[in-house]
């Protein structure tokens, strides 16, 4: 591979989010745009409660409920507010403050749903990433947990994030607890391969990794853990509500809305979430082979736990970070900076982006080590 600069090139988006769209979604987006369902207009014109968008809501929760396998008992819910939106809700709408939240705190993300939490319940960290002999880091096995019988009776639900979308590490089997809802915060990992819905009381996401733009939340509650908020829950994030109105308690995100259902459809298209799975794996394996093939770079996090969306990864000279990212970005290799916090470098690598686009990578990868390193 040579090493372009100055020359037209395919892009690929590695942003962790608002993250890369299906092609074939952004197509049909840009062709109906202006004259959606020949209306004359854009479905982001046209009110929420008009026939036409309650049949895109509609259509789009099904498609939502095919592809998990939904069972019947969870409400799906499209709401506002990201997933930061969501670490006030869950305390606010499942736990009074005198309530105990357990949380596993394995990165970034996960960190920051304790410190909402905080205000509007009584938190406890049952464990948190650490760092094992081999200067990798990992999260405990349940049964190194810190909890006590006292503190699981006060329990009201455990909070976890599969997958740090900062950290690019990830919890595969989801938290078992004796009659304890366990709360998934599942941004940047929803819909990237089956799971079993009944193992959580409530999953949320951010819409703008996995599933369409930002400013949408998907929120998957299961029954029984409605009509539980607190008395000072605002109306506009109060799950109930929101339940009860079908999403529409106020106007939506229409068209982030929209666009999901289009990615839906598309998931569907691609054989669903089992096909979308063995994509996505074979895209992390192969990356995950540049980056341990070669001393020139180092990923941190130990192979049990490393994401399949979010690879992090260091050069042996930080000095060479920035001719690394300047060359990548002239290659059409473009938001690959690591995030602010941790420094380095990070390819996210969700559903939309096609194995073509980590071969790509690899191959600069390949090509930069050996006129670099």
């Amino acid at each position: 591979m040579v090493l372009n600069v100055g020359i037209i090139v395919q892009h690929f988006n590695f942003s962790a989010g608002p993250a890369m769209l299906p092609a074939e979604v952004m197509q049909q987006a840009q062709a109906e745009f202006i004259n959606w369902q020949n209306l004359g207009s854009s479905v982001m014109e046209i009110s929420h409660r008009s026939k036409p968008f309650l049949d895109v809501a509609a259509q789009a929760e099904q498609d939502l409920r095919d592809l998990l396998a939904v069972p019947a008992n969870y409400k799906v819910l499209f709401l506002q507010g990201g997933g930061r939106g969501q670490f006030a809700s869950v305390p606010l709408n499942i736990a009074q403050p005198t309530d105990l939240s357990l949380h596993v705190q394995s990165g970034t993300w996960s960190k920051g749903a304790v410190s909402e939490a905080a205000k509007y319940t009584q938190t406890h960290v049952v464990t948190q990433d650490t760092i094992n002999a081999a200067g990798q880091r990992y999260v405990p096995e349940q049964s190194h947990w810190s909890l006590t019988d006292e503190q699981r009776q006060q329990a009201a639900y455990l909070h976890y994030c599969p997958n740090e979308t900062v950290d690019g590490l990830a919890i595969f089997e989801p938290p078992k607890l004796d009659n304890i809802p366990v709360v998934a915060d599942m941004s940047s990992t929803i819909l990237s391969g089956p799971l079993n819905v009944n193992d959580y009381g409530v999953i949320y996401a951010s819409a703008q990794k996995n599933i369409g733009p930002s400013g949408l939340a998907v929120v998957i509650v299961r029954e029984d853990l409605l009509d539980k908020a607190q008395s000072v829950t605002p109306s506009f994030l109060n799950y109930t509500l929101a339940a009860n109105n079908d999403s529409m308690y106020n106007t939506p995100p229409t068209y982030s809305w929209y666009l999901s259902g289009l990615v839906f459809k598309w998931l569907k298209a691609q054989g669903g979430l089992d096909a979308i799975s063995r994509h996505n794996d074979a895209k992390a394996a192969l990356l995950y082979q540049a980056i341990d093939g070669n001393d020139f770079y180092h990923n941190n996090v130990a192979l049990a736990h490393r994401s399949i969306m979010n690879v992090p990864f260091t050069l042996a000279d930080p000095a060479l970070d920035k001719a690394f990212l300047t060359l990548a970005e002239a290659n059409g290799l473009d938001a690959l900076k690591g995030h602010r916090s941790v420094g380095g470098m990070r390819a996210s690598i969700y559903n939309a982006m096609p194995i073509e686009g980590v071969q790509t990578l690899t191959e600069f990868m390949h090509e930069f080590a050996r006129t670099k390193g």
